[in-house]
């Protein structure tokens, strides 16, 4: 893979997971290290599996997932839901391959595209 291509996915999935975290209002500045740390560490990823570079949006979605889990607790959370239901959520699918998607594995349903979520978030 060219170093170009290579970085494009990368600047790419880091686009698209910080529009979603814009969309949310949780995009302070902590939180954009989380998305350089994880953008980092898949560039490495990438550069060992090149053919691998069209699933580094959804990696990075649920690498940022995970960490802000650690420190703050669930995000995105489900708009699919009720409010009355305990808070839950998304989940990334597929958890490796293209085209990821947030989707809701409670109601069985597609959220949005990673990097889609203000759109569902403003209806």
């Amino acid at each position: 893979m060219e170093l170009n291509a290579l970085e494009q996915s990368l600047h790419t999935a880091r686009a698209l997971v910080m529009a979603d975290l814009a969309a949310g209002d949780v995009a302070e500045a902590d939180v954009v290290s989380l998305v350089e740390d994880a953008v980092t560490h898949r560039r490495w990823w990438v550069e060992q599996w090149p053919e691998g570079a069209e699933f580094v949006a959804g990696l990075v979605a649920q690498d940022v997932q995970d960490a802000l889990l650690e420190r703050y607790g669930r995000w995105p959370l489900c708009p699919a839901c009720s409010p009355e239901e305990e808070p839950h959520a998304l989940d990334v699918e597929p958890e490796l391959g293209p085209d990821p998607h947030w989707v809701c594995t409670k109601a069985a349903v597609a959220v949005a595209p990673v990097g889609a979520l203000g759109e569902v978030l403003r209806r």
